[in-house]
């Protein structure tokens, strides 16, 4: 198996970064060479890296869920206090933009995402259900609940972009997390995973 240039790897490292950013702020339509123009790299190296856009979009979107599933199961492990782990995975991945991204491969089949999807809902299944034998949270919330609700409060409303929302998400995060605290009637019923998809 060759061995890959270190450059290579930083050129597609920053490719990824600029790319996060630029789906982000545009969409799934947004342009190779605005990417490579915020890579501060040329069209010809995106393009050696990634054959057109799909390619580009999928390996953003994969990076980010691996970022989150990673973040997931590391909370899961590293704390004893199961409501602090909770709040610190919906910060993280938060930050992690997922909400805006993912949405934009929502309507095709992408080798590998299943996988990832259900190794974060496994893993917020897990600080959900240890945040609530702990005493710590309400009884009659599901992880469906948490990923809706973090889906809902960092999505930026149409034409905005995360950096005109982030101040406000993770206060909005923060008020919903406190909540869960609290025990009252819910409406409705708690969400499955057959709800979401």
């Amino acid at each position: 198996m060759p061995t890959v240039r270190a450059d290579a790897l930083r050129n597609r490292a920053r490719i990824l970064a600029a790319a996060t950013d630029v789906f982000a702020e545009h969409g799934p339509d947004a342009a190779l060479d605005d990417i490579a123009k915020r890579a501060a790299i040329g069209n010809a190296t995106v393009y050696r890296h990634f054959a057109d856009r799909t390619s580009l979009l999928h390996e953003v979107v994969r990076c980010v869920m691996t970022r989150t599933a990673d973040a997931a199961e590391l909370a899961v492990e590293s704390s004893p206090d199961s409501y602090a782990a909770l709040c610190g995975f919906v910060h993280a991945v938060a930050d992690q933009r997922i909400t805006i991204l993912c949405p934009l491969l929502s309507s095709a089949d992408h080798a590998g995402l299943a996988d990832l999807k259900q190794r974060v809902i496994t893993a917020v299944d897990t600080l959900v259900t240890a945040a609530q034998q702990a005493g710590q949270i309400r009884s009659d919330v599901s992880f469906a609940d948490v990923l809706m609700a973090l889906a809902q409060l960092t999505r930026p409303p149409a034409g905005r972009s995360w950096s005109d929302v982030e101040p406000f998400a993770h206060r909005s995060l923060r008020i919903y997390l406190d909540g869960l605290r609290a025990e009252s009637d819910l409406p409705g019923r708690p969400a499955t995973v057959d709800d979401l998809r």
